[in-house]
């Protein structure tokens, strides 16, 4: 079985596992009543001193059934444009992660943008820093990882409509995860400005509109792509509403107000 090694263990999270677990027991804080269905989140992939809680936040809140479809950006441009793995395991300090290899295949299938590429995946944070979450939740959950360079907004969303008409016949329905941070290096209350805008349109469930307001605002947000697959995708499974559960910046661990990024946490259902 070919097995992903760990990329960013012991840097952006702790690469042992006793204090990994720890690190993720203490961000998944309980919502107050029932975890609920999702059909998809947004969740941030910074360090976990930064962006851990947001994340954690989300996750504590949902149940986490026995699939999620994995949605990242591709922070090092190499590899397809739509970068799928269909095989064996990704592992990290918390164990191995098997790969949903009939999920996988199946969207492949019905999506010709994805292509069979592991190797894209081996420098990748995106995607790696929510498995701890996912483990934790779910020790059987499997996966199917999909990291995305695609620019074009009318392909993100003939692929998310695709992917969610395949999700949609499976039950329980595989959780879509758009992993995103949002607009990155600039002042604070200007982050928190700029992703007002692009949070507006996730709430109103309208990728265009967050396409749009990424564009005209000039919002560095690198999970844009996936963020907007998801909601295609979710859309054709039934999503009706999102909430947004956290919305900060890097300021307030970090003591520099000057150079934030923006994190956000958000269900759709």
């Amino acid at each position: 079985m070919d097995t992903r090694k760990p990329a960013v263990a012991g840097r952006f999270y702790p690469g042992e596992k006793g204090a990994l677990e720890g690190a993720v027991r203490s961000a998944l804080v309980p919502a107050a009543g029932a975890r609920r269905k999702a059909l998809g989140v947004i969740v941030p992939h910074a360090g976990y001193i930064y962006s851990g809680a947001v994340a954690g936040r989300v996750f504590a809140s949902i149940e986490v059934p026995e699939r999620a479809v994995l949605l990242g950006p591709n922070h090092h441009g190499s590899g397809a444009p739509g970068a799928i793995d269909t095989t064996g395991q990704w592992e990290t300090p918390l164990g191995g992660v098997r790969v949903d290899s009939g999920l996988a295949r199946e969207l492949a299938r019905a999506v010709p943008e994805l292509r069979d590429d592991p190797d894209a995946h081996v420098p990748e944070h995106s995607l790696e820093v929510e498995l701890p979450f996912l483990q934790a939740l779910n020790p059987q959950v499997s996966i199917v990882p999909i990291m995305l360079s695609i620019p074009q907004l009318s392909s993100l969303i003939i692929m998310g409509r695709k992917i969610g008409s395949i999700l949609k016949t499976h039950t329980p329905s595989p959780l879509l995860v758009a992993s995103s941070d949002m607009n990155h290096y600039e002042p604070h209350d200007a982050t928190l400005e700029k992703d007002k805008y692009a949070l507006d349109a996730v709430m109103a469930l309208d990728e265009e509109a967050l396409w749009k307001a990424v564009r005209d605002h000039r919002i560095s947000m690198c999970g844009v792509q996936p963020v907007a697959l998801m909601l295609a995708a979710a859309k054709e499974m039934g999503a009706k509403k999102a909430e947004l559960l956290e919305h900060t910046t890097s300021g307030p661990v970090s003591g520099d107000y000057d150079h934030t990024v923006g994190y956000a946490g958000v269900i759709i259902s």
